[in-house]
C-alpha cells in the first residue's frame, strides 16, 4: 500500500513570511503522495476588522455570520490559497488549490447546535474520495482551504483541522496513512515553556491535560480531530514545528509530539 501524507499547516506559520516560504520548500521536496490542507492565518481577522466586521470565537471556532463568510472565502479560498499553489508550483511541486465545492470533495451540513449559532460553518459530511485519489494518482498534490459546501450553493467556513482529520479518515483504506500538523510550537506543551514538549500523548494524558486547562483553545479541536483520526486507522499522527516537517515525514528522528491511544 503506498504512502500518504497529509499535513496541515497552521495559520501562525501562514503569517509570518520566512517561516512560511522555508515551509514550502520542505513541504515540496517530501516524496510520494501528499496533501497539504491550510488554516486563515489573521488575515482573515485583519480584513474583517477594516470592514467593521468583528469577530468572534469559542473554543477556537470561528463563528461565521454572512458577512464573515464572504471574507473567509476572499482570503482563504483566494489569496491564501492561490498564494500558495503559485509558491509551490514554482518549487516544482504540482499542486492544486481546492475547497469542498471543487469537484465536490468534501461536503458538509451546516452546524446545529442547541444553544448556540456557529452560523455559516460546516461539519463534514462526505468526502469525494475517488476525486482525491484521481489527484494524486495524476501526481498532483492537492491543496485544501478551511471551506466545504452544502450541495446546495452555500459554502460553509470549516475547521482546517477538522478537514485534515477527515481526509485521513476517508482515505486510509487506499493508502498507508502519515497525519502531520504543523504550527510554531514544538508541539503540544504542558505549560508556557517551549521547553516542556510532550513527547508522546495518550488520549488519557490529553482528556487530563483538557481537564486541567492545559490544553485549551485552539489545541482542543486540533487534538479533538487528531485523536479521532488515530481511533480511524491511522499509522501516525504527529503535531511539530513547522520547521521539522520533513523529519516528521522521513520517520527517522522522532519530532514533535507523536498522539497514542
Amino acid at each position: 500500500m503506498e504512502k500518504l501524507f497529509i499535513i496541515k499547516i497552521g495559520g501562525n506559520v501562514i503569517d509570518q513570511p520566512e517561516a512560511f516560504a522555508t515551509f514550502l520548500d520542505d513541504f515540496a521536496q517530501i516524496e510520494g503522495k501528499k496533501i497539504l490542507v491550510h488554516g486563515g492565518g489573521k488575515l482573515a481577522t485583519d480584513l474583517a476588522k477594516t470592514l467593521g466586521i468583528a469577530t468572534k470565537m469559542v473554543e477556537g471556532r470561528r463563528i461565521t455570520d454572512a458577512e464573515t463568510l464572504k471574507v473567509v472565502t476572499m482570503v482563504y479560498a483566494g489569496l491564501i490559497n492561490k498564494s500558495i499553489v503559485s509558491g509551490l508550483q514554482s518549487r516544482g511541486c504540482n499542486a492544486l488549490g481546492l475547497t469542498g465545492a471543487d469537484a465536490n470533495v468534501i461536503a458538509a451540513t451546516k452546524r446545529q447546535h442547541a444553544t448556540l449559532d456557529f452560523g455559516f460553518v460546516g461539519d463534514i459530511a462526505r468526502v469525494n474520495s475517488a476525486a482525491i485519489i484521481s489527484f494524486l494518482q495524476a501526481g498532483i498534490s492537492p491543496v485544501f482551504a478551511p471551506l466545504t459546501h452544502d450541495g446546495k450553493g452555500l459554502m460553509l467556513n470549516t475547521n482546517a483541522d477538522a478537514i485534515a482529520a477527515a481526509l485521513a479518515a476517508a482515505l486510509l483504506p487506499h493508502f498507508k496513512m502519515s497525519l502531520i500538523y504543523c504550527f510554531d510550537k514544538p508541539g503540544v506543551l504542558a505549560s508556557t515553556h517551549e521547553d516542556s514538549l510532550i513527547s508522546r500523548l495518550t488520549l488519557a494524558r490529553y482528556h487530563e491535560l483538557r481537564t486541567a486547562g492545559i490544553i485549551s483553545q485552539g489545541m482542543i479541536p486540533k487534538l479533538d480531530e487528531s485523536f479521532a483520526a488515530l481511533q480511524a486507522g491511522a499509522e501516525a499522527i504527529i503535531l511539530c514545528h513547522a520547521s521539522q516537517i520533513r523529519q516528521a515525514a522521513g520517520g527517522e528522528t522522532p519530532v514533535g509530539t507523536r498522539l497514542s491511544l
